[in-house]
Parts: structure tokens; sequence; C-alpha cells
């Protein structure tokens, strides 16, 4: 089976992929895995790298990880939706929360991965049809993670100002900012 045939399942006629992540081993991996399943995929590995190639060539797909080391990956889902708003957008992300998740589809972004995702998820949530409906979680949250679900979304609601979220959610800026650089809870 040729690369033409793979692409043959792939939705459209263009299938340019930019993959964005700073992580270079996963990115290579992806991008190698891609390639097999039918994209033509470039890639970037940071936010200014990945704005200055949309800006070039729009892709019509997109994979992007949400931090990013110069910036968040939500700049560049933005970048291309202003590029072009056919893109089908893929945020992968290690630090998943629910507030991001909500901006990251209000930009357009079509699906929210955790990592580690492996190549077959990404192609999934890459050619889902928009019919299809996720399968609910088989593990509910817990009051941690529920708690901190609330302050990522507050945080997120204050444009990511650390002090403005702290003075809503009445605590002292310090222990916020200690929360934030900790993982979520399971």
């Amino acid at each position: 089976m040729t690369t033409q045939d793979i692409a043959a399942g792939l939705p459209g006629e263009d299938h340019s992929l930019l993959l964005v992540d700073d992580d270079k081993p996963f990115l290579t991996r992806l991008a190698r895995a891609m390639e097999s399943r039918g994209f033509v995929v470039d890639t970037a590995e940071s936010v200014e790298e990945a704005v200055t190639k949309v800006r070039a060539n729009p892709p019509a797909y997109a994979v992007v990880d949400m931090r990013l080391g110069d910036g968040n990956g939500l700049d560049v889902v933005l970048a291309i939706r202003e590029r072009r708003e056919d893109t089908r957008t893929v945020i992968l992300t290690g630090y998943g929360n629910i507030a991001t998740a909500v901006t990251a589809v209000k930009l357009g972004a079509i699906d929210y991965l955790s990592k580690p995702a492996d190549a077959d998820d990404v192609y999934a949530a890459l050619t889902n049809s928009s019919g299809e409906r996720a399968a609910p979680p088989e593990n509910p949250m817990s009051a941690d993670r529920v708690r901190w679900e609330h302050i990522q979304r507050v945080y997120e609601m204050c444009e990511r100002n650390v002090s403005e979220t702290a003075r809503r959610l009445n605590m002292h800026r310090r222990t916020l900012q200690r929360i934030l650089a900790k993982r979520a809870p399971r």
C-alpha cells in the first residue's frame, strides 16, 4: 500500500499537517507516524516558528502542544484560525484541564488530547467526523481535581493574570502560583 493509497482515506485533497511540539523525540516519532498515514508533515518546535510557517502556508491539519518553550500553543491555534478557518486542529498537552480545553475549542480546535497520546489517537482525532461523540469518562474527577479545574477556569478567564486570579479566588498570590506550578491532581 502506497502513501497515496493511505492518503485516499483522508478527507479533501490537501493533506498538509503542521506538528508543533518542543519535545524533539516525540515530534520526530509523531511526524514519521503521520507521514505513514498519508499526511504531508511540517514541524515546528516553538510558537514563533509555528506562526511563521502558518503565515507562509496555512495547513489543512495541525497538532499543537499547549505549553511550548516560548509561549502558549493557543497562540498558534489563533494564528491558524486567522489564516485558514477550515484547518482541523488538535491540542496536545501534559497539563490537561477543562478551562484550556474550552479555550482551545473556542479558538477553533476540534479536539484536545492529553499526553502521552499515540499516533492512532492523534489520527483518530484529526479524521473524526463531527457527528461522532466521545465516550464518557470511566473515572470521575476527584474533589481535588474539581478544585484545580475551577482555579484553571478562573485563571483563563483572567487571561492568565496571577494577581487578578488570586484576587477573584480570594487567595494569596504565592499560594496560587504554587498551585499553578504543580501538575493536575488525578
